[in-house]
């Protein structure tokens, strides 16, 4: 047992460091990252282990958010959770549910949702309509005692899946369920550390943070677990639009979704069911300003990207936002640090890598004339050929 579950923590370990070596936590872990996976190791097979103090900040994209971001320690945790738990998990999901889930995410949600257009308009010849819905603050509102019961039957029926390694598989799958009670049940409000200007909370609705939230409501956006306890949270509601409201073209990434049908009427009658089905069996409510009906050729907005027929645009706001930050690495590229420099270059390749996914050479070109003189653009990720 011991072996076994070293073996797994190294593994995990490896996984949480990857584009985390330069914060703090990291490194001051694998300054003795070997008696630490141990003693962490210790401590999870004699049910001593804790889960260290959160780092609490406010983020502005598009909304204020609230984000909770464990210590390294506990990430390699959650990483160890995902690596033992994520395989089974999708054997049980719908093909699309598009969230965390290795070789899907944006993109691919995207062209699903272009290929239920096609295939419900007869490739554009005939009438079709999209219906577009948002769960008002979801993970806010994720019921805890819900989740694990949905997590403990998701494991419990596939726990032949699960690798054991050769050692006693009921022991394993029980300490692996104390630890997933351990991490969703756990309070981030408790035990904190808030970094930046609190003045942000005024534009954070009282119902969108954990510090007024329900004791026995809401995980925090920051811990990688969420993300896949999210999809299971919802994959019954997924089943239900597929094979009791007989949904075909359907897709949902966390807790955006489409629905694509021929018949308008179709499209509103199902939304209060939607609706009370949400509410009742979820505890979840649908956000009333985010419910969009319209035919196809009037364009549609989802993950990102804006569909037309024929053609996807990125959309409007992420090229906002890139032009903001190539005009600040523009303006003090020549002042970076070395680790500044790096950031830099990622957020670049960031931004020009996700604009290849669309025809948009022209804006590309704009983008690319904010870069610092004699930035290097030859690169695959940021030469301007229009794919």
């Amino acid at each position: 047992m011991h072996a076994w579950l070293l073996t797994d923590l190294f593994v995990a370990y490896y996984d949480a460091r990857r584009n985390k070596r330069n914060s703090l936590s990291q490194l001051e872990f694998e300054l003795h990252y070997e008696s630490n996976l141990i003693t962490l190791c210790q401590e999870l097979i004699d049910g001593t282990y804790t889960i260290s103090k959160n780092i609490c900040f406010l983020i502005c994209d598009t909304v204020p958010r609230e984000v909770f971001a464990p210590d390294f320690r506990d990430r390699v945790v959650h990483h160890l959770i995902i690596n033992k738990i994520s395989d089974i998990c999708d054997t049980w999901f719908i093909h699309d549910s598009y969230s965390c889930r290795i070789g899907k995410w944006t993109h691919y949600g995207v062209k699903r949702l272009d290929h239920f257009v096609r295939s419900s308009s007869a490739n554009y010849s005939r009438d079709s309509r999209i219906l577009k819905l948002d769960i008002k603050w979801f993970f806010m509102n994720i019921d805890k005692e819900v989740l694990l019961y949905l997590i403990r039957q998701t494991l419990a029926s596939k726990k032949s899946l699960i690798s054991w390694g050769g050692i006693d598989a009921e022991e394993y799958f029980m300490r692996l369920w104390d630890l997933i009670k351990k991490v969703t049940l756990h309070d981030p409000t408790q035990f904190y550390q808030f970094i930046g200007s609190r003045k942000l909370y005024k534009h954070i609705p009282s119902d969108k943070s954990l510090f007024t939230s329900s004791p026995w409501c809401g995980i925090p956006i920051g811990n990688l677990t969420s993300q896949l306890f999210a999809n299971i949270y919802l994959h019954p509601f997924d089943l239900r639009v597929k094979q009791v409201l007989w949904c075909a073209y359907y897709g949902r990434y966390v807790d955006d979704f489409v629905i694509v049908h021929q018949d308008k009427n179709f499209l509103t009658s199902i939304i209060p069911l939607i609706k009370n089905y949400l509410a009742q069996e979820l505890g979840l409510t649908l956000h009333p300003k985010k419910i969009y009906l319209q035919h196809y050729t009037k364009g549609v907005k989802f993950l990102g990207s804006y569909l037309k027929p024929y053609r996807i645009y990125i959309n409007r706001r992420i090229i906002g936002n890139a032009q903001r930050s190539f005009r600040s690495i523009r303006n003090n590229f020549w002042s970076y640090t070395k680790y500044e420099t790096s950031q830099a270059h990622s957020t670049i390749h960031s931004y020009l890598g996700m604009m290849q996914h669309y025809r948009n050479f022209k804006q590309r070109k704009k983008i690319t004339s904010l870069l610092p003189e004699s930035y290097p653009i030859s690169s695959p990720f940021t030469k301007l050929n229009n794919k």
